[in-house]
């Protein structure tokens, strides 16, 4: 049987490694290739703008690459439940296929339509490709449970055996007795929309520096791929979280969207190491695509893995409620010029590094702020390009020590940790240039700078930059008291065994001992 079929893109947007865009070939008479703007995942509330050019770019792209096979990309708006009983009949359809996504309000929508399809006489095939592995398969290795430390993590894909290797993009021969029907008025009825049609505010664009698309991505990683002795000696914690050129891949937004597969990138690494001295997990690219696959795989495993409440992972912690703080944060207004200097690249770029990420989370969360976890993770899905579900909740807890990561006497300096590769405040001054006039020992620190040099700067604190929002070197004291009180709740509430018991005792005399020892870095 010659089937008419539908491949529904998501995130995979690209043709190289999509396993389920080749099932969709197979047997196959027409093909639509489809994608549906559902106002659940797109919307203004979940999106910024650096995020829908990347997505509308990314489309453009699949669609110029689809152009060359003689097909096209068919956009459409709605709920996918609603939208897909209608195509089935308008085209006759008789397969559906997709790649599989872990995120609980995809499998709750993939059920659905798997149910109407299924209704409609349409055959659906799933394949796995959006991670390195079957996230399910690991779990079930791991005896039905969402393996909590990295160290575990490795030895079950140890055991697994490497990725499987990416599978060709489709060709000309795979599409020779294929056909696309599409008309003169596809752009009308199907075509991408402009940012404006969507009915965006663009004015606070600025130069788009990562566009999306898959040709972008794979144009990345052959350039990232040349610098042979720079991959194999990379370590992501010898990086800079404040250079003025990124100094790691920036990969990451394409590999969210899927217009890099991450197998591809596993193995074209595999291919660079071949035969030469390297770096390792976790620190190695290669152990950066492994974290990815271990908060993808604690977000399947652990239930409501994106919240605080019914987290059975995660430490519940009396965060405080104070909008104030939350705008002056995200707003870049905290008077930590290293804080607001991070928000500000955030906003206007949609990338920051890692570990500026950490910095500007520890302080809004148990450094300085004690604003819950929740609020920037909501903020970091909206402006990062890469706000990946999975990643963004697991990294949150982590960086709030919530979770996963459990040193919470160890609070990053919003002064001091900047200063560490960039003494001159090169990064503050290209991003905040209300401060660029200020000398190197003030840079960080402007309101201890004497009234003639704020004034020889062109810029009072308290008036044209505000005053530090909180005294760190209090608050932080303060707060890791009170992260202290909340894991001895936690050690409190923790049931029922004798041993169990124990094992929390002794975790907490290390935790004291450690807090007795460890100087933070005020």
């Amino acid at each position: 049987m010659a089937h008419t079929c539908i491949h529904w893109f998501r995130k995979g947007l690209r043709l190289h490694d999509n396993p389920a865009l080749m099932a969709a070939l197979r047997d196959c008479k027409e093909i639509y290739p489809v994608f549906i703007l559902d106002p659940y995942l797109h919307n203004d509330t979940c999106v910024g703008i650096n995020r829908w050019r990347f997505l509308i770019g990314a489309l453009k792209d699949l669609d110029c690459s689809l152009k060359k096979l003689n097909s096209r990309l068919f956009v459409l708006r709605g709920k996918p439940e609603d939208v897909f009983p209608k195509l089935f009949d308008k085209w006759k359809v008789t397969k559906l296929t997709y790649e599989y996504d872990t995120e609980p309000y995809s499998l709750s929508r993939d059920k659905t339509v798997t149910k109407l399809a299924k209704e409609h006489g349409v055959e659906v095939i799933y394949k796995v490709s959006h991670t390195l592995y079957d996230i399910d398969r690991i779990i079930e290795e791991n005896n039905g449970k969402a393996p909590l430390t990295y160290n575990r993590m490795q030895a079950i894909v140890n055991s697994l055996g490497p990725p499987k290797r990416p599978v060709p993009a489709p060709s000309a021969e795979d599409m020779k007795d294929v056909k696309t029907p599409y008309s003169e008025d596809h752009e009308k009825n199907y075509g991408i929309p402009t940012l404006e049609e969507l009915g965006l505010d663009t004015s606070s664009l600025t130069e788009e520096l990562f566009p999306g698309g898959e040709q972008e991505a794979l144009k990345r990683i052959d350039e990232h791929m040349t610098r042979t002795a720079w991959v194999c000696s990379f370590e992501k914690p010898q990086t800079s979280p404040n250079s003025l050129m990124p100094s790691t891949t920036v990969l990451s937004p394409y590999v969210t969207f899927g217009c890099l597969s991450a197998r591809t990138f596993w193995w074209r690494l595999t291919e660079v190491y071949q035969g030469k001295k390297h770096s390792s997990p976790p620190v190695s690219l290669h152990g950066q695509l492994l974290w990815r696959e271990f908060f993808y795989t604690a977000s399947v495993g652990i239930p409501n893995f994106n919240k605080m409440e019914g987290n059975p992972v995660c430490t519940q912690v009396d965060w405080d409620t104070n909008s104030e703080y939350l705008t002056a944060w995200r707003e870049a207004r905290t008077g930590f010029p290293f804080i607001d200097a991070i928000m500000t690249q955030l906003r206007q770029e949609g990338w920051i590094h890692h570990l500026a990420r950490h910095a500007v989370a520890c302080f809004l969360t148990r450094g300085d702020l004690w604003i819950s976890w929740e609020e920037g993770q909501r903020v970091f899905e909206e402006l990062l390009l890469d706000g990946d579900w999975a990643l963004n909740a697991g990294n949150w807890q982590w960086l709030s020590a919530s979770a996963f990561f459990h040193q919470f006497f160890r609070v990053y300096s919003p002064i001091a940790f900047g200063k560490k590769t960039d003494k001159n405040g090169a990064y503050i001054k290209k991003y905040l240039p209300l401060l660029k006039k200020f000398p190197p020992e003030y840079i960080y620190e402007p309101w201890k700078a004497p009234r003639s040099i704020q004034q020889a700067a062109g810029c009072i604190v308290g008036k044209d930059y505000p005053l530090p929002i909180v005294q760190h070197e209090i608050i932080s004291k303060k707060n890791i008291q009170r992260m202290k009180l909340a894991y001895a709740k936690r050690s409190t509430d923790t049931a029922d065994s004798p041993s169990k018991k124990k094992e929390q005792q002794i975790f907490c005399l290390r935790l004291e001992r450690h807090c007795l020892r460890e100087v933070c870095a005020v």
